[in-house]
């Protein structure tokens, strides 16, 4: 018989209830269940030292280029960066492709480049069991016939996990020295320099993951407006120098009557990687040095990010004052205790005016040459202003060419003369403090210093050696909220039917109920 309207709306209203609750709890689950992204993370590989060598000696005469980000690291090899993919933590299969690039030229000969190689969008992936390869997007050109052909994510290399179980991996997973054999389509991507089976350099990679399962219940409130909302940048600490004029204004809208007047802003980034070769000096055989940021500076694989800013800009005119926080230092060619090298670069800042402009730091320490220096706003480098340009908000420079100045080439310790190429710049402002900053490329949490795995050693530190096996007492790798969700589900059900007995037995006669 149907129920009545009154238990007819108080179970619609349980179900309603119980539902809303599964959609708070089973969503999460679902979420959980989708978990094996990889999201950042650093592949250092030096492709084959030799093969680096002969394209700069005195045979090929040629050079190599950094693309998209990619950046040099230990003096001898490239860092790609921003790693993003797949990772199965129950049979290991991870799968991780990294930005940026290189591309090496040489042999010139009227012209053109006889030998001209370009290698990007690299690609680790390892396969359930263990197999494993290096793909990569190349372009390459014939030393026989002089024609490019191109490829997609072409296999450069068989890879060797002997000994190393990839599984239940979560947080930082890292691999270092990891074999590397050239592959028939990487020897014709090499242009035949050479032959497949020829061993190339080591692979090392870091790469971030998330936890292979949810181990807490989600908590079902909705979080507040305030709770969801970006958190303001911090006010840097750092007294940007007083506005200059100049009658040079950089590409942008019209100004308007208001913007006459400077905007004042309070949030800013400064992209600068010095000069790569000095980098490359630095970390090399020579000075066997390193580098340290501290103060807010990042490091973006090829460069150093100083952040935040304060300062002014003045549209009508073009003037820029911005001041940046951060310091980098650098360390090498030590001897007992102390270093021959030892230089910091910190509080950049960036003027323009009357049509130039400058870079300036403060430096401090020693340089190659033994020099002791303790400087306040040293002018480094010198840019033009004419290819800022404004954007979202944001005042911006990308990658404009800097020539080291007469103060510079001092501070830098007599390494380059005035007038050197340095690394070029890149800054950004937010005018409108709503303004995203450029992101920085992703290199993932720092490597943890574990045993270095090779073809027999066992796996490193920051991943199981082995499948987790399910705890007693936990779902067996069903995720909680999945468990609590089916839990519920099921008290719903009983609740639901609890009514219908409930009415049946009001209504039942004793011949029925016998």
């Amino acid at each position: 018989m149907p129920l009545p309207h009154r238990l007819r709306r108080m179970a619609a209203a349980l179900v309603t209830a119980l539902a809303a609750l599964l959609t708070v709890v089973v969503l999460p689950g679902q979420a959980v269940a989708a978990e094996g992204k990889v999201s950042g993370g650093r592949l250092d590989w030096g492709i084959k030292q030799s093969f680096l060598t002969y394209v700069t000696g005195p045979i090929a005469r040629g050079t190599w280029a950094l693309t998209g980000g990619a950046a040099t690291v230990s003096g001898s090899g490239f860092r790609f960066h921003s790693a993003t993919g797949s990772y199965d933590p129950a049979n290991g299969a991870l799968t991780a492709a990294f930005s940026g690039g290189v591309r090496f030229t040489g042999h010139q000969e009227n012209g053109a480049n006889a030998l001209d190689l370009s290698i990007g969008r690299l690609t680790f992936r390892a396969a359930a069991g263990g197999a494993a390869g290096l793909y990569a997007d190349v372009s390459s050109k014939s030393r026989e016939t002089g024609q490019v052909s191109n490829a997609s994510q072409a296999k450069l290399a068989e890879l060797s996990l002997a000994g190393v179980d990839l599984r239940g991996a979560a947080g930082t997973l890292s691999l270092s020295n990891v074999p590397a054999t050239l592959t028939d389509a990487g020897a014709k991507a090499f242009g035949g320099f050479y032959t497949a089976g020829t061993a190339l350099d080591p692979v090392s990679l870091s790469v971030n993951l998330p936890a292979a399962q949810a181990t807490s219940t989600p908590s079902p409130s909705v979080p507040s407006a305030a709770a969801s909302s970006a958190p303001t940048a911090p006010a840097p600490s750092a007294t940007a120098p007083a506005a200059q004029t100049g009658p040079t204004a950089p590409t942008g809208p019209a100004a308007t009557p208001q913007a006459a007047l400077a905007t004042e802003f309070a949030n800013g980034a400064l992209d600068w990687g010095v000069r790569r070769t000095f980098r490359d000096y630095v970390t090399g055989t020579i000075a066997q040095g390193r580098w340290e940021l501290s103060g807010g500076a990042a490091d973006g694989g090829a460069f150093y990010r100083w952040t935040p800013a304060k300062g002014s800009y003045d549209q009508a005119t073009g003037a820029l004052t911005a001041a940046f926080t951060g310091s980098v230092r650098f360390t090498g060619l030590k001897s007992g205790d102390s270093y021959g090298l030892d230089l910091t670069l910190a509080n950049t800042a960036v003027t323009v005016a009357d049509g130039k402009g400058v870079l300036r730091a403060d430096v401090s320490g020693r340089t190659p040459d033994g020099a002791a220096q303790q400087l306040t706003g040293v002018e480094l480098g010198a840019f033009d202003p004419a290819g800022l340009t404004t954007e979202g908000g944001l005042l911006k420079a990308v990658e404009l060419p800097l020539t080291l100045t007469e103060p510079g080439g001092k501070a830098f310790g007599g390494l380059y003369p005035a007038g050197t190429a340095m690394d070029p710049l890149s800054f950004a402002v937010a005018l409108d403090p709503a303004a995203a900053l450029p992101p920085l490329p992703d290199l993932g949490s720092a490597p943890a210093l574990a045993p270095t795995p090779s073809a027999t050693t066992a796996p490193p530190t920051t991943h199981a050696a082995a499948p987790v096996a399910a705890a007693a007492g936990d779902s067996g790798g069903v995720p909680t909220a999945a468990v609590v969700g089916g839990g519920l589900l099921a008290a719903a059900l009983a609740v639901t039917a609890g009514l219908f007995v409930l009415r049946r037995r009001r209504r039942a006669t004793p011949a029925d109920a016998a």
